[in-house]
């Protein structure tokens, strides 16, 4: 466990620190680029969802994902703080495009995870805040097929194992759909992706619907996004029937050249 007084801020300050200063030290050491591409983005939301979107933080959140992609293999590590500091959970993703195709991609992924609460311990006769780490590792697979310029379907499965107290084992099974680029105006487009997943947490199970939106502007790094998630059938606690949120997004390096390029009509 993890003081929460100094010690937290130290943590979190030398992790941000490395991640961020990491490719550009990569590409200072090289005439030639070392990464092929760097790209992030830094979100603030008033509910901060998991990777799961059942689960959520309930309360605002800040949410930090980068990618430093080297050929088919990338670095991609997501950090998500309560913006009051205190850490959330960090996933370190390493992930490798197996397939490759015109229509079809896979994708395999694994990353070790780091989630973090906090508990109210009594020392000296005085009451005092620490943050408990639990450690995880995980694996997926993510099937893709391209149906069109706009339109794609796909899966995602995650495996997950826990090695502290709680969750032990976790099935994350999605079946989803993507809508990208959908023009409203000259400028301003939508990204939808509709999904529904299926969830196990030890013996437990639920059936959930989840909808991803997106609302941006070409040429412009700001972007609105919200998640939607309905819960079917669950015996997962908590056993919320409905969570949300709105997200204000800044996206920042290689990916946002590409991303107005490509969302030309």
């Amino acid at each position: 466990m993890i003081n929460s007084t100094n010690q937290p801020f130290m943590f979190r300050s030398r992790i941000l620190f490395l991640v961020f200063a990491l490719p550009f030290y990569l590409q200072s050491q090289e005439k030639e680029p070392f990464l092929d591409d760097f790209r992030g983005t830094a979100s603030v939301t008033h509910n901060g969802i998991s990777l799961v979107p059942s689960f959520s933080l309930g309360e605002p959140a800040a949410i930090f994902d980068l990618k430093m992609t080297k050929g088919r293999f990338s670095f991609e590590p997501e950090m998500r703080f309560a913006l009051e500091g205190k850490p959330w959970s960090f996933l370190f993703w390493f992930r490798y495009k197996a397939v490759q195709k015109k229509r079809f991609t896979l994708r395999l992924g694994a990353h070790p995870a780091m989630n973090f609460r906090t508990v109210n311990i009594l020392r000296d006769g005085q009451a005092e805040e620490l943050i408990e780490t639990r450690r995880y590792i995980a694996a997926e697979i993510v099937p893709n097929y391209k149906v069109s310029d706009k339109v794609s379907v796909g899966m995602y499965y995650l495996r997950g194992q826990g090695f502290d107290e709680g969750i032990k084992q976790s099935n994350f099974l999605v079946l989803n759909a993507s809508f990208t680029n959908l023009f409203i105006s000259e400028k301003l487009y939508l990204n939808v992706s509709p999904q529904v997943y299926y969830l196990t947490l030890d013996d437990d199970q639920g059936y959930y619907a989840v909808a991803f939106i997106t609302l941006a502007k070409k040429d412009f790094p700001i972007s609105i996004s919200s998640i939607l998630n309905k819960a079917i059938d669950t015996q997962i606690a908590p056993e919320d029937d409905f969570i949300w949120n709105v997200s204000l997004n800044y996206s920042f390096g290689g990916s946002q050249k590409r991303i107005n390029k490509n969302s030309k009509p």
